[in-house]
């Protein structure tokens, strides 16, 4: 009998470590980026002298995206580059009007359609930057919950959060 309780506890630890692997779970079972976590605020603004693209990449540490991403902690990563990038420059700021949907933690959309180029919720209609293309490719466009946050640094753009993958993208309001 003891022989028997020893091999089924063996087994489950070994399978509770199996499940918490596999979930993508670091640093005793918490997720560090997605997973449902909605940060409580926007990225601060850049500091003055800052301006040039970075020139790492965005996985600061192992198991996290290869994407601008928020940590559980609110830490967000990937935005950095400051007012002056010409990534994310707008010729024409607000050309479809401001959105007016609400902004943070407290309005969460699901996306009902569309994909990169124009996507929808709520009769809100947006569109990635360009810049951030790559950035959005495991999207599900007629599904996933996002969260819309004000851009600090880049007039007439607005970052989309993934509320799912911890990740986001900057996008433009294309109107009602």
């Amino acid at each position: 009998m003891k022989k028997t309780l020893s091999v089924v506890a063996v087994i489950l630890t070994f399978s509770w470590m199996v499940f918490a692997q596999g979930r993508g779970e670091e640093h005793g079972g918490k997720r560090e980026v997605g997973g449902g976590h909605i940060p409580a605020h926007g990225p601060k603004p850049v500091k003055a002298g800052h301006g040039a693209p970075p020139s790492h990449g965005f996985s600061d540490k192992p198991g996290h995206p290869e994407a601008p991403h928020v940590h559980t902690n609110d830490k967000w990563i990937g935005h950095d580059s400051g007012r002056n990038d010409p990534r994310y420059h707008v010729d024409h700021p607000w050309e479809h009007g401001r959105f007016t949907g609400g902004f943070g933690r407290g309005h969460v959309f699901r996306l009902e359609g569309g994909g990169r180029d124009r996507f929808w919720f709520g009769g809100f209609y947006f569109s990635v930057w360009p810049a951030d293309y790559g950035f959005c490719n495991d999207w599900l466009w007629n599904s996933d919950d996002v969260v819309i946050y004000e851009d600090p640094d880049h007039v007439g753009l607005y970052l989309a959060y993934n509320v799912r993958l911890g990740t986001y993208v900057h996008v433009t309001f294309l109107g009602r």
